[in-house]
C-alpha cells in the first residue's frame, strides 16, 4: 500500500531524507515495508529484531532499557541503526508502541541502494551516525568523571557475584558516603548508558568490561 501524503511528508522529515527529491522520497516508500502496531506491541527487541532501518511514520513508540524509560520515538524518528551492519541487536533496547503506531522498514539493501545512489543520503546518515556518536561519547565522559558514578562502578565492579549484586539503597549510599539521592542519580546515568540494569535492591551488569570502561 503507498504512503499517504502526510506520512510522505513525514518520511521526508526524518534524517536519512532529509532534503530529498520528492522521486527518491517515493523510491524509498515503494522499497520499504510499511508495517502497522497495535498500541502496546513489541516493535524491536533483543530476541525479535530484523536488520532494518526504521521510520516513525504516526503514532509514538516508546524505548526502554531493562525497566527503564529511555525515550519516546514521534514520528520522523529513526530506530535500529545500530543493528542494521551487526551481528547483535542493540544491547538491551526494546521499542514498543505507546500507541497505535505505523512506521516504515528499509532493509539494509535498500538502504545500501540508497546510499549508493544518493550523495546526499549518504551526508545525511553520516551526519545522522556522527550525532549518535557525539551523544553516546559524551554520555560516557560524563560517567568518566571521579564522583559518585564513579564510586559506584568501582564498588559494583568489586562487589559483583556472577554478574548480579544485591544491596538495598540505603546501606549502598551509607557505604558509598553519598546521600540517597546522588546514588539514585548515579543509579540514572548508569542505567541510561545500559551499563547497569536495576530490578528492585538486585543490580544486573549485563556487561562487565564495558562497566569497567568508565573508570
Amino acid at each position: 500500500m503507498a504512503l499517504t501524503s502526510r506520512e510522505l511528508e513525514v518520511l521526508g522529515s526524518c534524517p536519512l531524507l532529509r532534503g530529498v527529491s520528492r522521486e527518491r522520497l517515493r523510491q524509498a516508500a515503494g522499497a520499504g515495508s510499511r508495517v502497522a502496531y497495535p498500541a502496546g506491541e513489541t516493535v524491536y527487541c533483543p530476541g525479535h529484531f530484523l536488520r532494518s532501518l526504521g521510520v516513525v511514520l504516526s503514532g509514538q513508540l516508546q524505548v526502554t532499557k531493562g525497566t527503564l524509560s529511555v525515550s519516546r520515538l514521534e514520528p520522523g524518528d529513526l530506530f535500529g541503526a545500530a543493528a542494521l551492519y551487526s551481528d547483535a541487536p542493540e544491547f538491551a533496547t526494546t521499542i514498543t508502541a505507546r500507541r497505535p503506531s505505523r512506521c516504515l522498514l528499509l532493509s539494509q539493501k535498500v538502504v545500501d541502494d540508497l546510499l549508493a545512489e544518493d550523495a546526499l543520503v549518504r551526508n545525511n546518515y553520516l551526519r545522522y551516525l556522527t550525532g549518535r556518536i557525539r551523544f553516546l561519547s559524551t554520555r560516557l565522559q560524563s560517567l568518566s568523571q571521579h564522583g559518585v558514578e564513579g564510586k559506584l562502578a568501582r564498588y559494583l565492579l568489586s562487589n559483583q557475584r556472577g554478574q548480579v549484586l544485591v544491596c538495598p539503597a540505603t546501606e549502598l549510599a551509607g557505604r558509598l558516603g553519598v546521600s540517597r539521592a546522588s546514588l539514585y542519580r548515579a543509579f540514572q546515568a548508569l542505567e541510561d548508558a545500559g551499563l547497569i540494569l536495576r530490578h528492585g535492591p538486585s543490580i544486573e551488569i549485563p556487561n562487565l568490561a564495558a562497566l569497567e570502561g568508565v573508570l
